[in-house]
């Protein structure tokens, strides 16, 4: 192969020091810009956050803000100018309070704290008010009963909770005796509740509060016959609080509200609920209060929007939508949504300022996030100095098209190293997507595939069925038959990345992560075609995954039991004899690590690849006993990579890779 750069895609130490922008905050005149940028903590095993504000013209270059080694982060600014965060109050405090920092200079100063920390931070843009979220124990009548409660169970190390619901888990974390409840204040006062006897009904809540300040909309999820729940929309008026449900709708989940300029409407996300025939829908959606009337905002729009932003006039509601590999912002106005970003990139965290100007970070697979200032009138993007240069890249990107059994358009990335040509081919990693309902379109520092690349590799980014960006029907396609449509167009788009001159079909692997995982599960017992498989967070037995998961409700309105057993790759464990590397942190509530256990014991016992006479195995087991879903510190990533990078060296390159120390 020809010689490979240097850069931090080379060295892992690097890569995942490498500061990065995480979030965003916007004045709501425009004129002020705040940025948070990640980076390892003095120990290196947990990333924190900086706040850097950066300037609103693209001028001038970022200045920081906050420099403590623990961590700031949630910016969002006052109606004053004023900047709220959160960090903890002081280094033996273990939870996070919220503080300021004067628009007009001095020191950041805690402005509302409490036993069991706040989160999710929301103000008026017109209002000296701000709510946020923090934990009560369900029995505490005060402050002080709760700090009571919370001591009580921490000097008694006692960690039980007894549950009269569902879910009790949610990710990562357990749900304990303390729920989320509303928190708000006005012109300086101190925080008081909003919300009694909420249950679980704001757990994981999307709010919005009202310029005036004077109410906020939030989700509130409804609990159901059957372990069931579903979320309807709520409105509370922050001076009486009264709280009455404004929109629901039995046959959706609503989310993302956000509350009109003036006061009289709310935009939201309805998704309704899935059949075992019939994949959701995602739709924009207005409520009107004069009314109370709920109407479609853009009929007949084949893409799920996300993120509803209003235009400081009121005039239209700016939303993101995966198109066809990238995710540009759109503005839905009179009925239609016309694309306000033309370029091959992904935005998130749209904020509208005055005069129709917003701000956004954009990001691709040829560029991690950074902040932009976007004219929505003609879409010209104006790119903002947070400081952060790009990295080095130590390939090419280059798109890639297909037929797919069915007659249906295919397509994705593939990103080659530099030189690959016919006379140096690359082998292929086929990387399979998560969610399943997601696309390939940005970057991501957690599935960075240019850290593969720089070890000489071709990856192949697909969307197959079940993808967003290409219309309902490409979702429907999929739907209910995760083993069919999705696993035919992976083998179609592979054979065209196979057949290009610069790539080896002798030397290939494929890779995946949650519902990428499954496909590689699905794959190893369907194919022999590729040299190894990686996969990371895996359903196994759709049987057991169904009940066992966190939120086993969403996935039972798809899964049936005909569709687990016709879908599940368990039950063609025999036919798997390529090696495969199982990945699985212990703290995945959302795949459990049963299923990454039993398909390790399954590979050794069952598989048409097992253990040998003495035990001796092809297959890995790397187990993360403190990690979640995604597999986060800084320090389990960079092994990630390492078990990853070595397991396809031996079985793709025919290569031995020494596996770092600290695995013992």
């Amino acid at each position: 192969m020809p010689q490979r750069p240097t850069g931090i895609f080379d060295d892992l130490d690097r890569y995942v020091a490498e500061p990065r922008v995480t979030d965003l905050a916007v004045a709501r005149d425009g004129r002020r810009v705040v940025v948070t940028i990640s980076r390892p903590d003095s120990a290196g095993s947990k990333y924190v956050g900086a706040l850097w504000e950066v300037d609103a013209t693209g001028e001038s270059d970022a200045r920081r803000l906050t420099w403590n080694d623990d961590g700031s982060s949630g910016p969002t600014f006052t109606a004053s100018g004023d900047l709220l965060f959160t960090r903890r109050a002081s280094k033996d405090d273990e939870s996070s309070a919220i503080w300021s920092l004067p628009s007009g200079g001095g020191e950041a100063y805690v402005v509302a704290s409490r036993g069991a920390g706040f989160s999710g931070v929301v103000t008026a843009t017109a209002a000296p008010t701000f709510v946020a979220v923090s934990a009560v124990h369900p029995s505490a009548r005060t402050d002080a009963d709760d700090d009571r409660i919370r001591l009580l169970r921490k000097d008694g190390k006692i960690d039980a909770v007894l549950h009269t619901g569902y879910p009790v888990r949610y990710w990562d974390h357990d749900l304990r005796p303390a729920t989320p409840h509303l928190f708000a204040s006005e012109d300086g006062s101190p925080v008081r509740r909003l919300t009694d006897a909420a249950a679980g009904a704001l757990q994981e809540a999307s709010y919005d509060i009202s310029d005036d300040g004077r109410f906020l909309v939030s989700t509130w999820t409804i609990a159901g016959a059957l372990a069931t729940s579903r979320t309807v929309l709520i409105r509370i008026d922050l001076d009486t609080g009264e709280q009455r449900i404004i929109v629901d709708d039995s046959d959706a989940d609503l989310s993302s509200p956000a509350i009109s300029p003036d006061g009289t409407r709310v935009a939201f996300v309805r998704e309704s609920l899935s059949t075992p025939e019939d994949a959701p829908r995602v739709s924009l959606h207005e409520y009107a209060f004069a009314d109370g009337t709920v109407t479609e905002s853009a009929p007949g729009w084949d893409l799920w929007p996300s993120e509803p932003v209003w235009l400081a006039d009121g005039s239209g509601v700016l939303v993101v939508a995966d198109e066809n590999g990238r995710a540009p912002i759109f503005l839905v106005s009179g009925g239609a949504a016309r694309r306000v970003t033309d370029t091959d990139s992904a935005y998130t965290h749209v904020h509208a300022a005055a005069d129709g100007v917003v701000f956004a970070l954009e990001a691709s697979y040829l560029e991690p996030a950074h902040p932009v200032r976007i004219d929505v009138a003609t879409g010209e993007i104006t790119r903002l100095r947070s400081g952060l240069d790009a990295p080095d890249l130590p390939g090419t990107l280059a798109e890639i098209e297909t037929t797919a059994d069915d007659g249906h358009r295919l397509r994705g990335y593939v990103a080659l190293p530099h030189g690959a040509s016919d006379a140096e081919k690359a082998p292929l990693l086929l990387w399979v997507h998560g969610g399943p309902l997601g696309s390939w379109n940005t970057w991501s520092w957690r599935w960075n595939p240019w850290l593969l690349v720089a070890r000489g590799y071709a990856v192949l980014l697909p969307d197959p069925a079940l993808s967003t960006g290409y219309g309902q029907e490409f979702v429907q396609r999929g739907w209910g038959r995760w083993g069919k449509e999705p696993f035919t167009d992976l083998m179609a788009i592979t054979d065209a990345a196979t057949s290009r001159p610069d790539i080896d079909e002798s030397r290939t692997a494929a890779m995946g992560g949650s519902f990428g995982g499954y496909m590689a599960n699905w794959i190893a017992g369907h194919t022999d075609r590729f040299d190894a498989i990686v996969t990371h967070a895996s359903l196994w037995a759709l049987d057991q995954f169904g009940p066992t998961t966190d939120v086993a409700y969403y996935w039972q309105r798809e899964m049936s039991p005909e569709m687990a057993v016709e879908n599940s790759p368990h039950l063609f464990v025999a036919d798997i004899s390529t090696p495969m590397l199982v990945i699985h942190g212990d703290k995945d509530y959302r795949v459990p690590v049963g299923e990454g256990l039993r398909l390790w014991y399954e590979l050794l016992s069952e598989s048409g690849l097992p253990a040998d006479d003495e035990g001796r195995t092809d297959h890995r087991l790397l187990y993360f006993p403190s990690e979640n879903h995604w597999v986060l510190t800084p320090q389990h990533a960079k092994i990630w990579y390492e078990v990853v990078t070595a397991f396809l060296a031996d079985h793709v390159l025919g290569e031995r890779i020494e596996l770092p120390e600290t695995l013992g």
